[in-house]
């Protein structure tokens, strides 16, 4: 009796360990196969259901005193995203303006937006007075409440992955300008306009990486152990 139960026993936690190392790689292929979309959006519809799943997985984000300070404003709107795109382009220019003629030429290349190709926008806000005055967690560190909303669109991002769907985060802007552009009231910050939809493909490269912008850092140059600066054997 005693052997049969010992059997059933080892086989359950078999299973179980099986499910849990399935679960685990499909999210460490998410981690890795995320990229900031740029060029490859198709423009086809994201059904509700979809985008309803996806911004549930943001608005399931761990925050800074439960204060879940972020919104999310969807963006259909032709005419509102144009007027979006042509303010990143005068960014865009305002920052070329500021590079060598190498660095320039390079920068050229390098699309930095999928404002009217991607099927619609989110724009990811952060209210400070959300949860105000005391929100714990946040009288040490007043930027925990934007790490908070960081890490709303980081699984927003996440879930839009899993989904099929593509996002690309759009920095070339002024605050001010998203503010009026999309009526947000003064005290709340415009964190990220993100820019989603079906795509063709997920590229196998970054695209600061493949244009020969930016190189990817390998973890060892970023690790210390124990204090700054020691690059012994770090337990991980």
């Amino acid at each position: 009796m005693s052997t049969q139960h010992d059997s059933t026993q080892h086989h359950s936690t078999q299973h179980h360990s099986t499910e849990h190392d399935s679960t685990a790689q499909v999210l460490y292929d998410l981690l890795h196969r995320r990229r900031d979309v740029r060029g490859e959006f198709t423009g086809a519809p994201v059904p509700d259901p979809v985008l309803r799943r996806v911004l549930a997985a943001g608005h399931a984000a761990p925050s800074v005193g439960l204060s879940q300070p972020w919104d999310f404003v969807v963006v259909h709107d032709l005419e509102t995203r144009r007027a979006f795109a042509a303010h990143v382009q005068r960014e865009r220019a305002v920052f070329e303006a500021t590079l060598d003629p190498q660095r320039s030429a390079r920068f050229a290349q390098i699309r930095i937006d999928g404002v009217l190709a991607s099927s619609l926008s989110l724009v990811v806000t952060y209210d400070p007075a959300r949860g105000a005055p005391a929100v714990l967690g946040r009288h040490a560190i007043a930027d925990t409440g934007l790490y908070s909303v960081c890490l709303a669109v980081q699984n927003l991002w996440l879930a839009a992955t899993a989904e099929g769907l593509g996002v690309g985060w759009v920095s070339f802007y002024r605050e001010p300008f998203v503010r009026d552009l999309l009526g947000i009231p003064a005290g709340i910050r415009p964190v990220a306009w993100l820019c989603v939809g079906p795509v063709t493909a997920l590229a196998e490269l970054p695209d600061l990486e493949r244009h020969g912008w930016a190189r990817r850092r390998p973890l060892a140059e970023v690790l210390h152990a124990e204090r700054w600066g020691s690059r012994g054997e770090a337990r991980t």
